[in-house]
């Protein structure tokens, strides 16, 4: 807002005492030695295990960023179940599961089943007492071999499929079509299962 003229200025504020408002940063770096020493008290509490949780290999969001790869938030449970480690057995050993995300894709879910199973093959489970393993404990063998903090690397990328011609099954094939079918069975799988089994003999007899 602009004045003419050489008036005087209507309401003119000046004494903000703004010396006290203002916001510093001196205790930068003390707060990064801070944060350093936690990081390595931190480290030493933990002891042998690895620095970072294990994340499922995914793609990144929108066309743009898509052929990168980058850390997930969490395994599925399809992946789990495959790689032959359950859902709460993963939480104890340092596995992130995230019960919301879904497969999309077999080359996907291959590349974290493959990264599950070569974390698990690392893997050394120290017992909580040493005369009294557990099931699920490394064996004495394994407990005396060499240990190492450090994950397990993310893929270099999933190969993109060559071009090729499209076959004449590929053509007819309706894929709209089958997925609407396919949704309209698992709708209906309860009520055609309830159905079938009302219809059965042995439900008649039972109700005679």
């Amino acid at each position: 807002m602009g004045f003419g003229h050489n008036n005087v200025l209507p309401a003119n504020h000046f004494r903000k005492d703004w010396q006290r408002r203002v916001r510093t940063w001196f205790d930068q770096p003390g707060r990064k030695l801070r944060r350093r020493t936690a990081r390595k008290t931190k480290a030493a509490t933990l002891g042998v295990r690895p620095l970072t949780l294990l994340r499922p290999a995914v793609r990144a969001q929108t066309v743009r960023y898509n052929r990168k790869v980058r850390e997930g938030r969490g395994f599925t449970h399809a992946e789990l179940k495959e790689a032959g480690i359950g859902r709460k057995e993963a939480r104890g050993v340092g596995i992130v599961v995230d019960h919301r995300r879904r497969n999309l894709s077999e080359e996907g879910k291959k590349i974290n089943v493959e990264r599950l199973q070569a974390y698990k093959a690392r893997l050394i489970v120290f017992p909580r007492k040493a005369g009294k393993p557990k099931k699920g404990d490394s064996s004495a063998e394994d407990l005396k071999a060499t240990t190492t903090r450090a994950g397990v690397p993310l893929p270099d990328g999933i190969a993109a499929e060559g071009p090729r011609k499209i076959t004449a099954e590929e053509r007819e094939f309706k894929a709209f079509r089958t997925l609407r079918v396919a949704r309209a069975n698992q709708r209906h799988e309860g009520v055609r299962k309830a159905r079938a089994a009302k219809a059965s003999p042995l439900f008649s007899s039972l109700r005679n």
